[in-house]
């Protein structure tokens, strides 16, 4: 998480890139989909794609408004001081949710949900 939060040290990290389908969409459509796909030029990596859920119960969650690359101190708070502070711990993955199309909306105006899945410090691991 250091590498993420602090140093922000792109080449340590290990990402997934996310679409919100609808809840109909099961395996068959989802098959028939990258099959459509790739039937001309095929695009890099058609091959990774993949269909599932996202379940993580309960998660810390902020808005951060600015670059992607001023998030640091707004994850230290989040993950340092307001998870433990509150008496959780993280688990799972943390993630991102896009509000804002980078290609369009100037660097300080971006807007990005930071999340990270908790559970009560008090619950043990075993």
């Amino acid at each position: 998480m250091d590498s993420f939060a602090a140093a922000r040290d792109k080449s340590q990290w290990d990402w997934t890139l996310m679409l919100m389908v609808p809840d109909w969409t099961d395996q068959a459509m989802f098959a028939s989909a990258v099959e459509q796909a790739g039937t001309k030029n095929q695009p890099a990596r058609l091959d990774d794609l993949r269909l599932e859920n996202l379940s993580e119960g309960r998660c810390a969650q902020t808005l951060h408004v600015g670059s992607f690359d001023d998030e640091a101190d707004v994850l230290k708070q989040l993950h340092h001081d307001f998870i433990p502070d509150n008496g959780f711990r993280m688990v799972g993955t943390h993630h991102e949710i896009y509000l804002s199309d980078f290609r369009r909306v100037p660097p300080e105006s971006q807007r990005t949900i930071l999340r990270q899945p908790i559970v009560s410090a008090a619950v043990s691991s075993d």
